[in-house]
């Protein structure tokens, strides 16, 4: 069949960012769309509904992780055309957020509300997409979305699955210690992280690592994984169908004892030279 149109779905942030927009230039000529996942999309509560049940959850101690690895990024981004000029970036795709990079390389864009939404699946179907991926995407998709597309759907996740599957993985493999790292590739499935695994590599990370770093780390290193599986696609017209695994717990954000417990032992969730890449992501 050659090579595969997708449709890639992502949150736009700073573990996935220059990963992401490298991944999309590399690509553009294999990409029907991408759907950009609207974070404070209402049936989240948006901004201050998220921010009240984070506190809830886990207390201000999570809050500068947040605004490093989502709300940083998110308001620097109108700035980058000042940014890239001044940093003398001039129009490489890592520095340029993804939205304009897409226009840039006529790639048409989907802002996402509701991934299972009506105007999602007009796009999927208007655009021809052969295979979904998602790439720190924050919507689940449904089966009858997944069924829109005649390959399924493809899953980067920066944890070494059936462990820490949920949204903040690097968190708990920091807490659990430097072997806990990993990328794992998968089916989409409805279930959170829960398809079959296609590729996966553990990943020693250096000692000073902070969730956020790692996630950024193990973002470019699921890249590499899924450039080797749209070849095997290309070649066969299929997806391998994987390898499947017990479910195990889900791990969700972490709360106050978790944090807590970081905290004693000296190791971070984000730190200032993460604050410093979130500040330049777009320079």
């Amino acid at each position: 069949m050659g090579r595969p149109r997708l449709a890639v779905f992502a949150l736009e942030a700073l573990p996935n960012a220059r990963t992401l927009r490298r991944f999309v230039a590399e690509h553009a000529a294999e990409i029907a769309f991408v759907g950009l996942s609207n974070a404070e999309r209402p049936s989240t509560g948006g901004f201050t509904g998220q921010i009240r049940r984070h506190l809830a959850r886990s207390g201000p101690g999570f809050l500068p992780y947040l605004g490093v690895n989502f709300g940083l990024p998110d308001l620097m981004r109108p700035l980058a055309p000042v940014t890239r000029r001044f940093s003398g970036s001039g129009d490489a795709p890592e520095a340029t957020p993804l939205e304009p990079l897409c226009r840039r390389l006529g790639l048409p864009t989907l802002k996402v509300d509701d991934v299972n939404g009506p105007a999602v699946a007009e796009a999927l179907r208007g655009h021809r997409a052969d295979l979904i991926l998602t790439f720190h995407f924050d919507q689940i998709l449904s089966g009858a979305t997944l069924a829109t597309v005649p390959l399924g759907g493809l899953n980067v996740h920066p944890g070494l699955l059936p462990r820490h599957r949920g949204p903040v993985p690097t968190v708990h493999a920091l807490s659990e210690g430097p072997d806990a790292f990993g990328i794992t590739v998968q089916h989409l499935a409805v279930a959170i992280d829960t398809g079959a695994i296609l590729a996966q590599e553990a990943v020693r990370l250096p000692p000073d690592i902070t969730a956020t770093r790692a996630s950024v780390l193990l973002h470019e290193r699921g890249r590499v994984l899924v450039d080797g599986i749209l070849e095997q696609v290309a070649a066969e017209g299929r997806l391998p169908s994987g390898r499947t695994f017990p479910r195990l717990p889900y791990c969700g954000f972490p709360d106050r004892a978790m944090l807590k417990d970081l905290r004693r032992r000296g190791l971070k969730l984000t730190d200032a030279r993460d604050l410093r890449e979130a500040a330049s992501l777009n320079a």
